[in-house]
C-alpha cells in the first residue's frame, strides 16, 4: 500500500532493526495498522556475525533482518526505507479524537501521522580515532566482550577506553576470555589504585602514545607505540562514547539520562505519553536479543493503551459511530 500524505496509523515505529521488527510483529498480529521507517544504517552493519541471540547464535545481522522483514509482510506492515527527520504532537480534534498522536515527516517530504510511536532508532558508537581501527572493526576490532570474546578467547587481546578507568574495567571483563590482556591508554597515567588492580589480576598496561592499529586487511595484528614499536595482537575492545541514533524524542520532549539515552519505565513508556522507546536507545543493555525483548513488550504495552482507548471511545460516542472513532485496527 502506498505511503500518503494523509496516512493514519495505529502506530508508527522508527528504526527497522531487532526492536523495531519486533515490535511491528507483534502490533501487526494485534490487528494494528503498523508502519516502520528506517534510515538504513544499522549499528551492526560492519559485523558479521550476531551472538548470544537464542536460536540465531552466528547468524548474519543482514539475514536476520530479511527474514523478520519478510515475516511482517503478511501482516500488512508498511515499511518505508527513508529518514525521519522531523517530529510533533498533535492535537486532539474531533476527526482525530485520540489523546495521544504524532506526525513524523521524512527526508524525502513523506507526512506519516499515529496514535502511538516507538523509537527504535538505537545508539551509534563512537570508533577510536586511530588509523586502522575502522578497517578492522567488526573482524577484530570490537565494543562488546559478550559479542565477540568468544571468537578470540586465549587470543592476545588489547583494551582501550577513551577514559582511563573504563579501559581498566573493560580489560578486567576481558580476563574471563583470555589471559593474555593489555591496557591501552594512549599516552594517559594510571593512578595507584588502578595499577594495582591491573597487577593483582594480570594485566599488562601500555601507557604509550598508539600511533596506529596495524593490520592486513581486517585482521589485526597488533598496535604500534611511541617509542615502543610493535605490541602484537589478535583482537582489540575499546570502549567510547556513544550518540542516540535520533535527536527526535528529546526534541519531543523525552528526558534522557546522564549517557543521553531515553529514560523509560518497564513497558518501554516515556514521560512523554503514547511516546515509547526500546532496544539500545533506551539505554539498558545493549544485546541484540534483548533489543527484540524491549520491542516485544513495548508492543504489548502500546496495543493496550490502544485498546482502553478504543473502549473509552466506544463508551463515550456511542455504539453508531464506534466503528468510526474506535482506531485504525483491521479486523
Amino acid at each position: 500500500m502506498p505511503v500518503t500524505r494523509d496516512a493514519f496509523y495505529d502506530a508508527i515505529i522508527v528504526g527497522g532493526g531487532p526492536a523495531g521488527l519486533s515490535a511491528a510483529l507483534l502490533l501487526g498480529r494485534a490487528c494494528r495498522r503498523v508502519v516502520v521507517i528506517d534510515a538504513g544504517h544499522p549499528r551492526n552493519a560492519a559485523a558479521a556475525r550476531l551472538n548470544g541471540f537464542l536460536g540465531r547464535d552466528g547468524t548474519s545481522p543482514h539475514d536476520l533482518l530479511l527474514d523478520a522483514r519478510a515475516q511482517l509482510a503478511k501482516y500488512e506492515v508498511e515499511l518505508v526505507a527513508d529518514e525521519a527527520i522531523r517530529a510533533e504532537r498533535l492535537a486532539l480534534t474531533s476527526e482525530r479524537p485520540y489523546p495521544t498522536a504524532f506526525s513524523i515527516a521524512t527526508k524525502e517530504d513523506r507526512w506519516l501521522s499515529g496514535r502511538k510511536l516507538l523509537f527504535a532508532t538505537g545508539m551509534q558508537d563512537e570508533l577510536p580515532n586511530f588509523a586502522g581501527v575502522r578497517e578492522c572493526y567488526g573482524a577484530t576490532i570490537h565494543h562488546c566482550p559478550y559479542c565477540d570474546g568468544w571468537e578470540h578467547q586465549g587470543e592476545r587481546v588489547l583494551v582501550y577506553g577513551k577514559e582511563v578507568e573504563k579501559a581498566v574495567e573493560l580489560g578486567l571483563d576481558l580476563k574471563g576470555w583470555s589471559t593474555d590482556v593489555t591496557v591501552l591508554t594512549d599516552g594517559s597515567s594510571l593512578n595507584n589504585e588502578q595499577k594495582d588492580r591491573l597487577a593483582k589480576n594480570g594485566i599488562a598496561c601500555a601507557q604509550q602514545k598508539i600511533i596506529r592499529f596495524v593490520h592486513h586487511d581486517d585482521q589485526l595484528e597488533g598496535v604500534e607505540l611511541e617509542g615502543h614499536g610493535m605490541l602484537p595482537a589478535e583482537a582489540m575492545f575499546f570502549h567510547t562514547h556513544q550518540r542516540p541514533g535520533s535527536h527526535l524524542p528529546q526534541a519531543l520532549g523525552v528526558q534522557r539520562d546522564e549517557t543521553f539515552s531515553g529514560r523509560t519505565n518497564r513497558k518501554q513508556k516515556t514521560n512523554v505519553p503514547g511516546l515509547f522507546i526500546a532496544g539500545d536507545a533506551d539505554g539498558d543493555v545493549q544485546f541484540v536479543i534483548i533489543a527484540a525483548a524491549e520491542g516485544a513488550t513495548a508492543a504489548v504495552a502500546m496495543n493496550r493503551e490502544l485498546l482502553d482507548e478504543d473502549e473509552q471511545l466506544r463508551h463515550t460516542s456511542g455504539s453508531s459511530k464506534a466503528g468510526t472513532l474506535a482506531g485504525t485496527a483491521r479486523h
